[in-house]
């Protein structure tokens, strides 16, 4: 159904994304691909739909492939029409019903005289049976967006589908309307995601890293078990390089040092014989040369297992490095620092909340906000940050420091670089090196400190925002984390949820990646749900 053979990418720039990609979809099929940002998974899918074409090999395809690209905001020109692929079908409709019978519009319709109640239909499956096709795009949120171009799979029926990062902005409950779809469906799919539940479901992931695509026969469980792997055999190498340093090094002295001793006791025997100078001054020549050729050869030895050892470090998982560390001598658990009795908020003309809320949030809870997009999360994450106050009730709060990350990272400033970024949070008046420190233990290398945050992808975004927090050294009272696993690959995942189940504060977190949720150690949740 689909085949890659000895496929390479190489983008305008000359830049090889991968070389060699020999990958085989079985009709029926149905096959997760992930891998870190930017190593060429959206390029792969592009390929297979044809929008690209490999700079070698081959890519065949045994049915038209239906391709649903990372939805952002490039569509919000465009109506919910066009996210089903059916514009020009009911516009050719509506000219038929109003009288324009015309060959052109007859060969556009083809026979298909349902396709509204079949689109309606489709709408209705994701929890869109109020939106008109004629709607614009920009209307709607970036979850009812992937919703509807999702929706477009129930229209046309594909035998090859190919999504890109799916569950990006969806709710909890456009989620799980997602997985239903992806573990029922008939037809040959092959989906890019991070997501660890979505990964659990295909029978086969496969990794692209390095430029190189590998299979694991198996789901998300088998995937990390062999990861882990992975590994175990990495640490042993280490280990194993780090004793062959050593012993190389100790073999290094004793060489120099039999040396030394060899030469003194030459020495003496030549003064003793009476040895002309000159002959003496041969003989240590000849010693020191043979001594630099045996050091040379040990050091070109050490160099190489040095060389190893630094790229297995390189390789080594550095999660336990990029911690807050912040000192929680002055946490007091219990202490109120949000409370809210019959709050409510008014948006428009409508109260956001059906029922006014009761809200209680203690130093030291790890409390998740949960409920479907419109729901009022990030209106409620507003009104406990004393950005907003509400129009009903009564609020009191007692946060002298918090500290709020949303899925873009804004913390950041674009207009600044990496390093005059740390610079920005260093209240302590950290000296230079120890800042540069910093920076490295969170992955940004020297080449990297005059680049600008503008040019940072969602992961260094992120490592970047956590090096900053840490540099302050201010514990905040509460931390707020909105949804920030999105745009993030399951390495960078992994990076943020070592620091935050390590962080003791107040902990208040929107999110529907339920894996994310239970490994930060969430114990309270508060489902919200807004007006209809």
């Amino acid at each position: 159904m689909l085949r890659f053979q000895n496929v390479a990418y190489a983008h305008p720039d000359r830049h090889v994304q991968f070389s060699d990609i020999n990958f085989t979809l079985q009709p029926h099929e149905t096959v997760a691909i992930t891998g870190n940002n930017g190593s060429g998974k959206s390029t792969l899918l592009r390929l297979a739909a044809g929008e690209l074409a490999p700079s070698r090999g081959e890519v065949k395809t045994g049915a038209p492939p239906y391709f649903l690209p990372q939805i952002v905001g490039q569509f919000d020109n465009l109506t919910v029409a066009h996210a089903l692929r059916v514009h020009k079908k009911v516009a050719a409709l509506t000219e038929i019903l109003a009288g324009h019978v015309s060959e052109k519009n007859l060969a556009l319709l083809d026979d298909d005289w349902t396709i509204e109640e079949k689109c309606i239909e489709a709408l209705a499956y994701w929890q869109l049976q109020d939106i008109p096709l004629h709607c614009k795009l920009s209307s709607l949120s970036g979850g009812q967006k992937t919703r509807a171009f999702l929706a477009g799979l129930h229209v046309h029926q594909p035998q090859l589908i190919l999504l890109d990062e799916p569950t990006n902005h969806l709710d909890s409950a456009g989620r799980e309307l997602l997985y239903r779809f992806v573990n029922e469906a008939k037809a040959t799919m092959a989906v890019v995601t991070h997501d660890r539940q979505l990964l659990h479901i295909p029978g086969t992931i496969y990794e692209l890293a390095e430029g190189k695509l590998s299979r694991y026969g198996g789901n998300y469980d088998f995937f990390i078990s062999e990861k882990q792997l992975q590994e175990n055999a990495l640490i042993h190498d280490l280990q194993e390089t780090g004793k062959a340093l050593r012993k190389a090094r100790e073999a290094e002295r004793e060489m120099l040092e039999r040396q030394q001793r060899h030469n003194a006791r030459g020495k003496k025997k030549q003064e003793k014989a009476g040895v002309p100078k000159i002959m003496m001054n041969t003989l240590r020549n000849l010693a020191e040369n043979s001594a630099a050729r045996a050091k040379s050869t040990h050091a070109e030895k050490i160099s190489g297992i040095a060389a190893t050892l630094t790229d297995l470090r390189s390789e080594m998982a550095t999660n336990d490095r990029m911690r807050l560390n912040f000192d929680n001598s002055s946490l007091h658990r219990g202490k109120v620092l949000f409370a809210a009795k019959a709050m409510n908020f008014r948006f428009a003309d409508r109260w956001i909340w059906p029922n006014p809320l009761e809200v209680t949030i203690a130093s030291g809870d790890r409390l998740a906000l949960i409920g479907q997009n419109g729901s009022g999360k990030s209106t409620l994450i507003r009104l406990i940050l004393g950005q907003l106050q509400p129009g009903a009730g009564e609020m009191s709060k007692n946060i002298a420091n918090a500290v709020y990350i949303d899925q873009d990272y804004s913390l950041l400033n674009d207009e600044l670089s990496v390093t005059e970024q740390a610079a920005l949070f260093n209240t302590r008046a950290l000296p230079e090196a120890e800042i540069n420190s910093r920076l490295t233990h969170f992955l940004f290398t020297a080449d990297m400190w005059n680049k600008p945050c503008s040019a940072l992808s969602g992961g260094e975004r992120m490592r970047l925002t956590l090096c900053c927090i840490a540099i302050s050294g201010s514990e905040p009272d509460l931390l707020v984390l909105d949804e920030p696993t999105n745009n993030l690959d399951l390495k960078n995942v992994e990076i943020l949820t070592n620091a935050v189940k390590h962080y003791k504060g107040t902990l208040v977190v929107v999110s529907h990646d339920k894996q994310f949720l239970e490994d930060i150690g969430i114990t309270s949740f508060l489902e919200l749900t807004g007006a209809t």
